[in-house]
């Protein structure tokens, strides 16, 4: 566009020295060329233009946008448009508390309240691109500038109203990927009216007041002193069984050893304990009583 203005000045001035007596009037001639040339030079180049990989061109003509788009690569189009280019790529847009560790600078994060009144924080990231048949309507109502405007705005509210259906623990625990679902339906409704398409929403961190962090750990610790005083009983049990068994068996032998002696089988026992110390070398006579009340002797000579 810049040649062809400069083109059109430079032929204007050629024209302008023709019908004058002036020193320049004999390089009239010479400078309308050169503006007929420059002219030809800048509509060629307005005429192609390059659109790279990953983007759609958006074509104004005198700022109204037209509605086709161009794809990538060199394309030929009307001198006098505008070619805007939208970048169709996977963007990330990410709010988190951690300083530069978000799009934005410092503590980026989300603080919401939730359905038992507590403060809770969220860290998020949000993975969208452009629809590249809504690029025209997304330029002529937006803008270039859409996550301003778009992304970061609708984000943070739909979070807001969703999270004041759970409890702050429910949150951080058991109803997370429920919530993250919740809202990632609400945000891809408000993102397609717009002309962007939501690719996915990642809940990076929820921060729980320490107040309630404090009485998780406290629950966490009584629930470990529970499993470890039962796993403590269930061992006492075991040993108790253990005992209880070994008793038993004791009293089952001294029951069968009891039942299986008689008179007479004590007796020969006793015999039989006399002789072997009958052949000691320090026992000479051992007299025995015998069953009739007259003792039994044994000369061991």
């Amino acid at each position: 566009m810049f040649l062809i203005i400069l083109g059109i000045v430079l032929f204007i001035i050629g024209a302008s020295a023709m019908r004058s007596e002036t020193k320049i009037t004999q390089f009239a001639k010479a400078i309308r060329l050169a503006g007929i040339v420059v002219i030809l030079l800048g509509a060629l180049s307005s005429s192609v233009r390059q659109v790279d990989a990953g983007f759609v061109g958006v074509k104004s003509l005198f700022g109204k946008v037209q509605k086709q788009t161009l794809e990538s690569g060199l394309s030929l189009i009307n001198p006098l448009m505008e070619v805007t280019n939208i970048d169709t790529r996977t963007q990330n847009y990410t709010m988190s508390g951690v300083h530069d560790e978000g799009t934005k600078s410092g503590d980026d994060a989300i603080k919401v309240l939730t359905a038992d009144g507590l403060e809770v924080t969220i860290d998020l990231s949000v993975l969208y691109r452009v629809n590249p048949t809504e690029a025209p309507k997304l330029l002529s109502e937006i803008g270039v500038n859409f996550e301003d405007k778009i992304v970061r705005p609708i984000t943070r509210t739909r979070i807001r109203d969703n999270s004041v259906y759970y409890d702050a623990v429910a949150l951080y625990s058991t109803k997370r990927d429920e919530f993250q679902l919740r809202i990632f339906k609400t945000i891809e409704v408000d993102f397609k009216q717009r002309g962007l398409i939501l690719e996915n929403l990642l809940v990076r961190n929820i921060t729980l007041p320490a107040s309630v962090k404090s009485t998780i750990e406290q629950k966490i610790n009584a629930e470990q002193e529970a499993q470890k005083m039962q796993f403590v009983l269930q061992k006492e049990k075991q040993e108790a069984e253990r005992k209880r068994v070994e008793a038993q068996g004791i009293s089952d032998y001294q029951r069968i050893i009891s039942e299986s002696l008689s008179d007479r089988q004590l007796q020969y026992e006793q015999i039989q304990a006399m002789k072997e110390l009958a052949k000691s070398a320090n026992s000479k006579i051992i007299v025995m009583p015998s069953k009739g009340g007259t003792p039994l002797i044994l000369d061991a000579k």
